[in-house]
């Protein structure tokens, strides 16, 4: 069993103002819970909103560590910014949308410490209490690239795309991610399947506060 000392956890933001706030103090609490050292390190990749507003408080309030883009560059590049930056064990990719429960994290990293994983993927469409139905060309879409990403890696991957990611620090710091884009996403998976990094997967549940937020809307 490796015990886990310290949790990195990397949000990208991007012209979130309605959720960045709401997204930080759902991780840091559920971080807590944890009882393990962490840090919250949030990338904001030029919003022309008032993210930043919002993440400067976060930052007074040592809630944070804010890193900055001075031009949109995309996911991939915020990524690569927060990775450089991240001093845990473990290191947890938080999309800023609220999809993915906080409430995962304790599921999410058990195989580090029971099954020796290196990598752990969460997947919309293994099931659990929630299933959320995707329209059908989007989900269309990310099968066809799972597939492909499948055939590369000799993996079985079932949601390549999710935004559930978390790798152990020493696998991804000298990786020489390439893409800015959400290309990062197959070049992630392809680059540490070269590696023969021991890959698990697990079921996760749609955030309930979603949930609810699209039945008040809908």
């Amino acid at each position: 069993m490796k015990r886990i000392n310290k949790i990195s956890v990397i949000i990208p933001c991007y012209n979130e103002e309605k959720t960045i706030m709401e997204v930080v103090r759902s991780v840091e609490k559920e971080l807590i819970n944890l009882k393990k050292s962490f840090e919250i390190i949030v990338v904001d990749d030029s919003s022309t909103d008032n993210s930043l507003i919002e993440l400067k408080v976060l930052e007074e309030n040592k809630k944070i560590i804010l890193l900055e883009h001075q031009k949109n560059l995309g996911k991939g590049a915020a990524l690569k910014t927060g990775i450089k930056k991240v001093t845990g064990d473990i290191v947890i990719i938080q999309d800023v949308d609220l999809e993915y429960s906080p409430k995962d994290y304790s599921k999410l990293l058990l195989p580090f410490e029971e099954a020796d994983a290196d990598v752990v993927y969460g997947s919309r469409f293994l099931g659990g209490k929630y299933v959320r139905i995707h329209f059908f060309w989007h989900y269309l879409a990310n099968k066809i690239l799972t597939s492909l990403c499948n055939i590369v890696t000799n993996l079985n991957l079932s949601d390549m795309e999710t935004g559930y990611k978390a790798f152990r620090t020493s696998k991804i710091l000298d990786s020489n991610f390439r893409e800015n884009s959400f290309g990062i996403e197959p070049e992630i998976t392809i680059k540490l399947a070269k590696k023969n990094v021991n890959f698990l997967r697990f079921r996760y549940l749609i955030m309930e506060e979603r949930i609810k937020r699209e039945k008040k809307f809908n």
